[in-house]
């Protein structure tokens, strides 16, 4: 897999409606050591203060205004497709709330896909008020990682140190060969936003492609652990999103994706975990029945906004 120097590297940013922390993604991405190619922003609120600032960055740029809002699910998509279409050998995505924790964090991505041999590879995604901190608390099995220093322990591979081989977090961050999105595709528009994230890597997981988490880097985002609640006195989490509408697109698709090959195995888990958060721990049945017809609707496909 070793890569002529000429290969197009495109970066793909989605927004809505965040110009002022969008202006400071865009001036990280600007900045790599190892220059973007092109850069595209898909703007989900069409925002014309938003085509000025992608305008003014010193690297190429396409602006994609799109006057319905596809979410970042449509809005990857999107994007992605026309990274291929001008001919992208590599695909760089982050959103418009976090940004990469340093100038060197694409060429250190690159490095490491090239080494492992890898057709994706994500940096670590750490909590930018508190970076020794994971913005998402990661699984593995039923013990929860919510350190960045406790990666390195899942590292049992040799010449693999730098690498946690078969997990990557999506899209912050996250880079793949073209030949990579030919195989998995691009996100699902249906899912909107919440979940698809990780129908991508269920595709990736499916697929045979070598992918991972790079560990000596990192992409910056805010804090995602409020969500993860503990159960059975944190041996456990379960998922709450703070608002409604959250609630709705996160149960949703889960449903969906609970139904799909790969995922399916999980879903005696998925049963005991909620029915104790919402019965046992909460005593809400109201919230886990509302969580049963959410799932349904999912695994029915139905894919309507609230």
């Amino acid at each position: 897999m070793s890569a002529p120097t000429a290969e197009m590297v495109v970066g793909v940013v989605v927004t809505h409606k965040r110009r002022e922390l969008l202006a400071e993604s865009l001036k990280v991405l600007a900045a790599q050591d190892r220059p973007l190619d092109h850069l595209i922003v898909v703007d989900n609120a069409a925002e014309p203060e938003v085509g000025e600032l992608v305008a003014s960055q010193p690297v190429p740029t396409t602006y994609l205004p799109s006057r319905h809002n596809l979410g970042g699910a449509g809005g990857f998509a999107l994007g992605m497709l026309h990274a291929l279409a001008l001919g992208a050998d590599w695909v760089w995505c982050a959103d418009d709330d976090g940004r990469p924790e340093g100038p060197e964090v694409l060429s250190t991505l690159l490095d490491c896909a090239r080494r492992h041999r890898l057709g994706q590879v994500s940096p670590v995604v750490v909590n930018i008020d508190a970076p020794d901190d994971l913005a998402f608390p990661l699984r593995r099995g039923l013990v929860w990682r919510r350190k960045r220093s406790e990666l390195f322990t899942d590292t049992e591979t040799p010449g693999h140190d730098d690498l946690l081989p078969g997990i990557a977090s999506l899209m912050n961050g996250a880079l793949f060969t073209a030949d990579t999105l030919d195989a998995t595709g691009v996100p699902d528009l249906r899912l909107f936003f919440r979940g698809d994230e990780v129908e991508m890597h269920r595709r990736l997981a499916r697929s045979g492609i070598g992918f991972g988490t790079c560990l000596t880097t990192a992409y910056l985002h805010p804090d995602g652990s409020d969500e993860f609640r503990p159960i059975l006195g944190g041996r456990m989490h379960t998922q709450y999103p703070d608002n409604e509408v959250k609630r709705f697109f996160t149960y949703r698709n889960r449903g969906y994706l609970m139904s799909q090959p790969g995922m399916r195995k999980l879903l005696p888990q998925e049963y005991a975990r909620f029915a104790w958060y919402f019965l046992v721990q909460q005593r809400d049945p109201a919230g886990f029945r509302e969580w049963m017809r959410l799932r349904r609707l999912g695994r029915a496909e139905r894919f309507g906004r609230p």
